[in-house]
């Protein structure tokens, strides 16, 4: 197999694109790097296609290995023939290539084998040519041999049969056209244990579907019931059919000598050996296909949550809420420091709500508080009700939002927590981490493992190697596209870095700890174990806002800043003009891009990028991202009315809709059919995790608390 060709045509991308995005990424080049600072080379692939491509190497590569294996294993047996050479060399799954692999694997000692050694396999490919006129109970007469064990003809038919059955198992080409007409025709069928039994699963006691209609989160929930033991499931395939095929394949006659000892030899072929392997693939298949739905929308939510746009200039009061134990506050300033933390017990059972308010009020008055991050957790919902009062009788102009804390508990308890706040307990870090993730969400949530950020759905259910890939791959553009400052990013912020591993990471706090602030990029090169290589992947991803070269604290590659200067100087700027939050206009100057690419010796795409660079330098991408609805008020559900049109943030994006955020602590949903008057695949197509979105109330359930929202407002 050509894999670059293969690669193209599968990514609808030129051969040369992917041709040169493998060779950088086997050179070791990061895909953040390859994405933005070699885009002459790849003709401008993104980071998602990049990551797509990789993906995909790496499975081809595998292929490719699997059918040398495989091959050369035939090759020692001798029964390799250049036509199934041919079929093995031209197999474009692994699944394909385990078929054509099967006849000749190592097998367990199975019914066929002890039939073969008895001495029967002359007998049954005879049944198999069907060319006798002789009955089966006179060839078989031949093969009666007491001491080989076959003691009768009905044992020398049985015998025979079971070799008949495997052969039938084997074929690569039945298995493929039963897998596809299994998945094409059949159901999956879902039924209760015990019907009696309440669970989260009752909607699938008694469920039936087309298999090629399954979606997949009713995949990964009866996936679940079935571990929960729950619920039974079965695959029922077009038995009839697929049975009538084979025999229609294989009997010449239907009512000569062999036919009926030959399907019933087909019958259990496919009831004993094909059709629980066919079950097993098409789970797996299922399976399989819902992880991947599943990992993708946890990364596009994952990747939206990252990039909400961070809120500076503030100092936070960060509110994790709590019951028996009290309310864990902590005030952050705009820089992210901790100035101080207290304990509050507005909520039951101590009750004591005007002590705490005026604890808070104290401390807004102290800090200039200007926000309050309250999380979403458990006695969010009375925290929320004490605040409101409090911003309702104090003179001082305070918002508050809620946050969403998944992770928090996971990060105030870890090691990291505990090296940056050894002084605090889990409370207080919580505290200060939903106050940061508000003022950086990016720069706090990276201290958090991906997956327990909670924009995802059946984490747990997944291949755990893939999914942690996967979002690793998300939180890694997201820091290299957005950028970090050298100076007061933390470890867990450089680690995402291209090029900077965890050992270097480290490095970098250390020396910044032992030397002080970083003045230009080239001093990372003094850093222990950032060698070039190193420096290469990551310098352009690193920011120095007040260092001695403007150019530093924008994205032009140190191997770009010669052009750059170049660029300046003909443009009539000084570098000095980069400063102070200013820019150069330059795109009104350039008439010809391409022209100015060739004078300056660089590409054009790298010189565009240059340009916006140098147009607006330390720009923040996330600032053009929906900002979050700052709140004075609480509304509660009883005071929710169906028709009332309400504006709400996007928390969760799943395969059947979205939750949203409308200030009453319980997120509605707007069902996917409810998002547009369009038809759409996916809800990703409408909206995402963070998008401000003016919804209407359809319904509301109270005692289940439940919102039915709908985007179709009328």
């Amino acid at each position: 197999m050509d894999i670059i060709k293969q690669l193209a045509s599968e990514l609808q991308i030129r051969k040369e694109q992917a041709e040169a995005a493998v060779q950088l990424i086997d050179e070791g080049n990061t895909i953040p790097f390859i994405a933005r600072y070699r885009k002459e080379a790849t003709g401008a692939l993104g980071d998602e296609v990049l990551r797509n491509l990789h993906e995909r190497l790496l499975y081809l590569r595998n292929l490719e290995e699997k059918k040398a294996q495989v091959l050369q294993t035939i090759e020692e047996q001798g029964k390799l023939t250049p036509e199934l050479c041919a079929r093995i060399t031209e197999a474009v799954t692994l699944v394909a290539v385990d078929d054509l692999y099967r006849p000749y694997r190592p097998k367990k000692r199975t019914r066929a084998m002890i039939a073969k050694e008895k001495g029967l396999e002359p007998l049954a490919n005879i049944i198999l040519l069907q060319k006798t006129a002789r009955s089966v109970e006179e060839e078989a007469a031949s093969y009666v041999d007491a001491e080989k064990g076959v003691e009768n003809v009905q044992q020398a038919i049985a015998g025979a049969s079971d070799i008949i059955a495997e052969q039938v198992a084997d074929r690569s080409d039945y298995r493929k056209s039963i897998r596809e007409w299994t998945m094409k025709e059949g159901w999956l069928a879902v039924r209760a244990k015990d019907e009696k039994e309440e669970s989260v699963y009752e909607m699938y006691y008694d469920f039936r579907e087309p298999l090629s209609k399954m979606t997949g989160y009713r995949v990964l929930a009866i996936n679940r019931g079935e571990k929960e033991k729950y619920l039974t499931v079965k695959v029922e395939a077009p038995e009839p059919q697929i049975l009538h095929a084979l025999c229609k394949t294989m009997i010449r006659d239907e009512n000569g000598p062999m036919a009926a000892v030959l399907k019933d030899a087909i019958v259990d072929g496919y009831n004993r050996l094909i059709a629980p392997a066919i079950e097993r693939d098409i789970r797996n298949e299922l399976t399989e296909k819902a992880q991947n739905g599943a990992i993708t929308v946890f990364g596009k939510n994952l990747k939206q949550l990252l990039m909400q746009p961070p809120i500076k200039g503030q100092t936070v009061l960060g509110w994790d809420p709590a019951f028996r134990t009290g309310c864990k506050l902590a005030v952050v300033d705009a820089t992210g420091k901790v100035l101080d933390t207290v304990v509050v017990y507005p909520t039951a059972p101590q009750f004591k709500v005007e002590e705490a308010k005026k604890t808070v009020h104290n401390l807004i008055e102290k800090y200039h508080i200007t926000l309050i991050s309250v999380g979403n957790g458990t006695a969010s919902r009375e925290s929320e009700q004490v605040i409101t009062e409090l911003l309702k009788e104090i003179p001082e102009k305070v918002s508050y939002v809620i946050v969403n804390e998944a992770g928090a508990s996971v990060y105030s308890a870890s090691k990291l927590a505990t090296e940056e706040f050894p002084e605090f307990d889990v409370g207080q870090r919580s505290a200060a981490s939903i106050a940061r993730r508000l003022q950086d969400p990016l720069a706090e949530l990276v201290k958090i493992e991906p997956k327990a950020i909670g924009v995802g759905q059946y984490q747990h259910d997944m291949n755990q190697k893939k999914l942690e890939e996967t979002l690793h791959g998300v939180v890694e553009d997201c820091v290299n596209k957005v950028g970090v400052d050298l100076n007061t990013a933390s470890f867990s912020l450089l680690s995402y870095i291209s090029g900077i591993s965890k050992t270097v990471a480290k490095n970098i706090v250390a020396y910044r700890e032992a030397n002080g602030s970083f003045h230009s990029r080239e001093e990372l090169k003094k850093v222990p174990k950032l060698g070039p290589k190193a420096f290469l992947q990551c310098a352009g991803f690193l920011r120095i806002p007040d260092g001695d070269n403007p150019l530093d604290n924008t994205g032009v590659h140190p191997e770009s800043y010669e052009a750059a200067d170049r660029l300046l100087s003909t443009m009539g700027y000084e570098k000095g003009q980069l400063g102070a939050g200013g820019g150069c206009h330059l795109k009104d100057q350039i008439t010809d891009m391409e022209t100015l690419a060739g004078e300056l010796h660089i590409g054009a795409l790298t010189l565009q990028d240059i340009v916006d660079e140098l147009e607006k330098p330390g720009r923040d991408p996330r600032n053009d991202m929906p900002k979050p609805i700052l709140r004075t008020d609480v509304l509660e559900m009883k005071d929710l009315k169906e028709g009332m049109v309400l504006k709400g943030t996007v928390r969760n994006v799943i395969d059947f809709g979205a939750f949203v955020d409308i200030g009453v602590h319980q997120d509605g949903l707007v069902h996917i059919s409810q998002m547009s008057d369009k038809y759409i695949r996916h809800p990703l197509e409408v909206v995402s995790v963070g998008d401000i979105v003016d919804v209407q109330v359809l319904s509301v359930d109270v005692k289940k608390k439940r919102i039915q929202l709908t985007m179709k407002i009328k």
